[in-house]
């Protein structure tokens, strides 16, 4: 018999992997317990590893059918990428998102899962070990934190007022149209994402478009009325794969921001 697991309980399941494999390896890591991937800057840990392994397992245990992306199984099988796109039940699987923030001791990193069905997110958890905040998005229902309810976003009309956040740290310091120079973002989706929906900024700026970084984030600043799309105008969804990904506090941010890029 297949088990579905409610809202809460996968939550939970996140929470109970931070604190058995994530949380006790903060700041205590060995040398031969971090390795690079495709490049020197692309970090894995024994942490990322193990908590994908019990996420998947526990989340392949109640939905046989459906197909888990899982960044690090992404990284020793590419074809999964594509057996993601075409499934009609999905999740996506970010055991440690801000490797790199985990690595040199910064609180700055969370554990990420999204569901898709038809290619459509349909919930989403963020849970920051660190910070103990969770956030939660279903579709039509709203977006939370920590169990209460996100206030809807309302950016301000004046772009010279509006706060951009990129990932590219080559851009920090451009200036585009009437905004304010870009800043680095907190460089992890999983605490973006948050920041632009508790009003921290009014968008994100990234080059980088992996689902496991964006649909849980994408889901939780669009059920707050934010916008989320491609550079070129399109909306972005799980199934997209753009070279460059807008997330804003609102379509008026969105579209004054695509135009100045």
């Amino acid at each position: 018999m297949t088990t579905t697991l409610g809202t809460d309980r996968i939550l939970r399941l996140l929470q109970e992997v931070a604190d058995e494999v994530i949380t006790p390896r903060f700041r205590s890591l060995d040398e031969d317990e971090i390795s690079s991937k495709s490049h020197p800057g692309d970090l894995v840990t024994v942490a990322d590893r193990e908590a994908e392994v019990i996420i998947t397992r526990e989340l392949a245990a109640a939905y046989p059918q459906a197909v888990i992306l899982g960044e690090e199984a992404f990284a020793d099988d590419a074809s999964s990428m594509a057996a993601f796109r075409r499934a009609e039940h999905a999740f996506t699987v970010d055991p440690v998102d801000g490797t790199r923030n985990f690595v040199h001791g910064s609180p700055d990193h969370a554990v990420m899962v999204a569901e898709t069905r038809g290619g459509r997110a349909v919930r989403a958890w963020i849970w920051q070990p660190q910070h103990q905040l969770a956030y939660v998005a279903e579709v039509g229902a709203g977006a939370t934190r920590n169990g209460d309810a996100l206030a809807m976003l309302a950016p301000g009309s004046d772009p010279a007022g509006w706060r951009v956040r990129t990932s590219a740290r080559r851009r920090v310091g451009e200036q585009v149209g009437a905004m304010p120079p870009l800043e680095l973002s907190w460089v992890s989706c999983g605490i973006d994402y948050p920041k632009l929906a508790e009003g921290e900024c009014e968008a994100l700026l990234y080059q980088g478009t992996r689902p496991w970084d964006h649909v849980p984030g994408s889901l939780l600043v669009g059920e707050l009325g934010g916008a989320v799309g491609t550079d070129e105008g399109e909306p972005y969804g799980p199934r997209s794969e753009p070279r460059r990904i807008l997330a804003t506090a609102g379509p008026e941010v969105y579209e004054g921001l695509r135009r100045e890029l």
